[in-house]
């Protein structure tokens, strides 16, 4: 952990005293000097105002009378509510641009990449939610990425809050998407085949639209039924394209499109316990709703699937 600078800590007082309405005039004019420099503070601020928030609901919200025990559950109660409501972000830089990471008590709750810094994030249009900046926080997140960015790690093993899910039916599409390997890629009409709802197919491209974390549900491995990659977090294919190629997924680029090339994957059938050659039987007919792909037998061999004892991907793997 860093040192807190001795100005930070020397005008923490005068922050609070700022938050709460209740500081001088020589003492709001420290503070705001102070923040227009200092970006952890300027967080703080925030965090403290929007405590401040919290604690003038509670103030006006009408105290339960009679039973003190009832009186107790039902204050802990709100204050559980309004500890909910706080969520932590920060802006930061990366190699797949600008990108917010927020977090509340509970695990990490949006990845949002923005088109610019300081671009209007969905935080602000969401209700019920106190947005607070606080890089310090976030920025252990953010150190996580990096390293998942430069090839450091295969998977962020973060505790995920999916409040800004949109629906049940989101839900669990977002829950069979964790689940898809790394180097592994599989198709929106297959996973409507895992849920169950195989004619729900459009229905699963748009839940991933609004994936509220990608990357840590890496809904970047869910490609079209042609193999073209389609629809990730609105228009941003290039991004899709970077980070399936980081996971040594080989796509083809040509007029415009993106499309995985099958024939450098090995495959397997969904349900089967082993992965074969991309020619083996009648996998290079079959329809990608039926198939899972990997980009290498070890990313295959990590899952727990066996080479198949017809095709021996382990006898005759696929050129490097």
């Amino acid at each position: 952990m860093s040192p807190i600078h001795p100005a930070c800590r020397k005008i923490e007082t005068d922050l609070v005293a700022v938050a709460a309405g209740e500081a001088a005039a020589a003492e709001a004019h420290r503070v705001q000097a102070h923040v227009a420099v200092c970006a952890s503070c300027r967080g703080d601020l925030s965090r403290y105002r929007a405590v401040e928030v919290m604690l003038g609901d509670l103030r006006e919200s009408p105290s339960p009378a009679g039973d003190v025990t009832l009186a107790r559950a039902e204050l802990e109660s709100r204050l559980a509510d309004l500890r909910r409501r706080l969520l932590v972000f920060g802006v930061f830089a990366s190699p797949l641009g600008p990108i917010l990471l927020a977090r509340s008590e509970e695990g990490v709750s949006l990845v949002q990449y923005l088109d610019r810094a300081g671009a209007a994030s969905r935080l602000a249009a969401l209700p019920g939610i106190e947005a607070v900046e606080d890089l310090r926080e976030t920025e252990p997140l953010y150190r996580d990425l990096l390293d998942y960015l430069r090839g450091r790690r295969t998977r962020l093993d973060w505790p995920l809050d999916l409040r800004l899910a949109r629906s049940d039916f989101q839900r669990r599409v977002l829950e069979v998407t964790a689940g898809l390997p790394y180097g592994a890629v599989a198709s929106y009409a297959g996973l409507a085949r895992q849920i169950g709802a195989p004619s729900a197919t459009r229905a699963v491209a748009q839940a991933l639209r609004w994936n509220p974390v990608p990357i840590a549900i890496p809904c970047h491995r869910v490609i079209g039924s042609s193999g073209d990659l389609t629809g990730y977090a609105g228009n941003k294919v290039a991004l899709k394209h970077r980070l399936l190629a980081l996971e040594g997924v080989h796509v083809l680029a040509t007029r415009g499109t993106h499309r995985v090339d099958r024939r450098t994957m090995y495959a397997r059938q969904w349900g089967d316990a082993e992965y074969c050659l991309p020619s083996c039987g009648s996998l290079s007919r079959r329809s990608l709703a039926e198939l899972e792909l990997f980009a290498s037998r070890e990313r295959a061999e990590s899952t727990g699937l066996a080479p198949c004892t017809s095709c021996r991907p382990d006898l005759h793997p696929l050129p490097a």
